[in-house]
């Protein structure tokens, strides 16, 4: 099987080929960098995640951290992994060079994160998570706070978590009960529990930094009146380092189906109402400086999905060409030789929509960082403002399709290697299980729907959605290769038929139809998601029908592009027809989920 975790042709394609990321360099806040560095970069994370992450993938997922009642043990590979991560300066990569980091690209810190993610996604939640909290506190905190916490949560020596989900409220964070008191001190006591916080204890750094979101006395009801804190695992003496506990306790570990390696806990703050909190920014201002982190979140979620979906892909492909089964016509003779599985036109759809997925899923992803690339670096305002409004209609989109159909890509690679992938000698069924993960967290794809319906549409008096046309109008006016023309008018019908229907959508949820729509919304997210993806593999095939008419094109690059070409008329002849039946719903405003009453299941 295949040693490389990322093919280098498939991310030379997204990063150089796709998008224009060396042009990235001809920007003020770039200059300093070049091809070379971005590849030297790239080639160190790989390095790390093959020697470090992936060694260790397996063992992490068979032995979980455990909690003695007083420390959480886990493997000391994970230790090793975290040091190196920290030792290659990538926790700062997106950070100013004033502030000790590299100032790199957001597409290539996406890059290098693939390799880590295709690695060991459970190991790399550490550094992840601190790399998210420190810029939260980077954006938002005073002075003191950025002082105090971000130079050792840059170096490693402090990790970070995100601490928002309660026991009784799940995704609703207008139900949070956890309190802070201002104190005399001019500080905070807070106290609450909060559950599901990944990263929330272990021993990796001297410190954790927990961002808490609780609710002020006398605050405002709902989320107008939440307010965010660091809260430290131990406070900070007047030196700055870790000095006497903060009253927060490991109250246990939850254990998972997958992402096993990184702690999944339940946390206590203010027992002993001693629960040391410093407010970040303003009071009651707490959940809109969450959602820089959460936002984020989202987007790491779904490269995540397409990079866990990659893996189980590559692994299957590389069994597909190994395995022999059966004779396949007209070899299908008992004296003629065994074929390859791949050679089976079933084999060939599975590994097909797999490719078409993950592949897919990575264009879309890379995409979405090179928004946030332009969102800070584009040379006007307007321009930037552009950038940031087609990511926020998007988001919910990079999120939710990549981890909806990720996990489906790593079901069929369980299915290509049949009886042996439902073992757990084989990685896949692992893969299955740390991707599931990735529908349910950071927002459910369900909220991602309802997020896209209700809000991410009509913002900015849906200037997003005008942005997002005249993206794809200018993309498929340019296209000039045969295939590529003949999906682009596949997809338009499709296209037109979203057009016409978004009006109606916003008469419905004007009208008492509203609770019925809302019902469907995850049609409309089918719908958007199919029409953007097929976007993305025509950009896809458009390249690799340029990149073969050069002449004296190498067998394995010429290979490399067929196979983008292929793959894009399986995306839009196979998947895309899908959504029919979403637009019949929709435009019926079918009541039968909406309907349905408890007592009725």
């Amino acid at each position: 099987m295949s040693n490389e975790l990322v093919k280098r042709k498939e991310m030379a394609f997204q990063l150089y080929e796709l998008l224009d990321t060396e042009g990235l360099c001809g920007r003020e806040r770039f200059v300093e960098h070049n091809r070379e560095t971005f590849d030297a970069v790239l080639e160190i994370a790989n390095k790390i995640a093959t020697e470090k992450f992936a060694t260790h993938n397996a063992k992490g997922d068979a032995n979980e951290p455990t909690f003695d009642g007083k420390k959480v043990h886990m493997i000391p590979e994970v230790q090793e992994a975290f040091d190196a991560y920290v030792e290659s300066g990538l926790l700062a990569g997106r950070f100013d060079f004033d502030e000790g980091g590299m100032q790199l690209p957001e597409t290539i810190m996406t890059a290098c994160a693939g390799y880590f993610m295709a690695a060991n996604p459970s190991s790399t939640g550490y550094p992840f998570l601190t790399m998210a909290a420190a810029n939260v506190i980077r954006n938002f905190a005073s002075a003191q706070l950025k002082e105090a916490f971000m130079p050792k949560m840059l170096s490693g020596k402090f990790t970070g978590t995100m601490a928002l989900t309660e026991p009784h409220a799940g995704s609703s964070l207008a139900d949070i009960h956890t309190t802070a008191i201002k104190h005399e001190d001019g500080n905070y006591r807070l106290k609450g529990n909060k559950i599901y916080i990944s990263g929330g204890d272990h021993e990796l750094s001297d410190n954790i930094v927990h961002l808490v979101l609780a609710k002020i006395k006398g605050a405002p009801a709902g989320v107008k009146g939440i307010s965010l804190f660091v809260v430290p695992k131990y406070r900070l003496d007047d030196s700055g380092n870790p000095a006497e506990r903060n009253d927060v306790a490991l109250a246990g570990l939850i254990h998972k189906m997958g992402y096993r390696g990184t702690t999944s806990t339940a946390l206590s703050f203010g027992e002993n109402q001693d629960c040391h909190g410093y407010l970040i920014g303003e009071e009651h201002q707490g959940l809109g400086y969450m959602f820089l982190m959460m936002n984020e979140a989202r987007l790491g979620v779904g490269f995540g999905a397409a990079m866990v979906g990659y893996s189980g892909y590559q692994y299957s492909l590389a069994y597909a060409k190994e395995r022999t089964q059966g004779r396949v016509a007209p070899n299908n003779k008992p004296t003629d030789k065994p074929a390859t599985i791949i050679q089976h036109g079933d084999v060939k759809r599975m590994l097909l929509a797999q490719k078409s997925y993950v592949e897919g899923a990575m264009a879309l992803c890379f995409y979405a960082a090179r928004l946030v690339d332009d969102a800070h670096t584009l040379s006007t305002d307007d321009e930037r403002k552009h950038a940031s409004e087609l990511l926020d209609l998007l988001t919910p989109i990079v999120k939710a399709w990549p981890s909806e159909y990720g996990p489906k890509a790593n079901d069929l690679a369980i299915q290509v290697l049949g009886g042996a992938g439902y073992t757990r000698e084989y990685p896949v069924e692992q893969c299955w299980r740390d991707n599931r993960l990735n529908p349910i967290h950071e927002g459910t794809n369900g909220i991602q729907a309802l997020d896209l319906l209700t809000r991410k549409l009509w913002q900015a008096k849906g200037a997003g959605l005008k942005l997002l046309q005249q993206r794809m109008e200018s993309d498929f006016a340019s296209i000039k290769g045969e295939q590529s023309q003949q999906l682009i008018a596949s997809l338009l019908p499709y296209l037109e038929q979203m057009q016409s229907l978004i009006p109606m959508l916003a008469q419905h949820l004007q009208s008492d139809k509203q609770a019925t729509l809302l019902a469907n919304a995850t049609c409309f997210m089918n719908i958007f998601g199919q029409i953007v993806m097929s976007w993305m593999w025509i950009r896809q095939a458009n390249v690799a029908e340029i990149a073969l008419q050069a002449s004296g094109l190498p067998d394995d690059d010429e290979a490399f592009y067929l196979g983008k070409v292929q793959a894009a008329k399986y995306f839009v002849r196979w998947e895309l027809p899908e959504i029919q039946r979403d637009f019949a719903l929709l435009k019926d405003m079918d009541d039968s989920c909406s309907e349905m009453q408890a007592d009725w299941f």
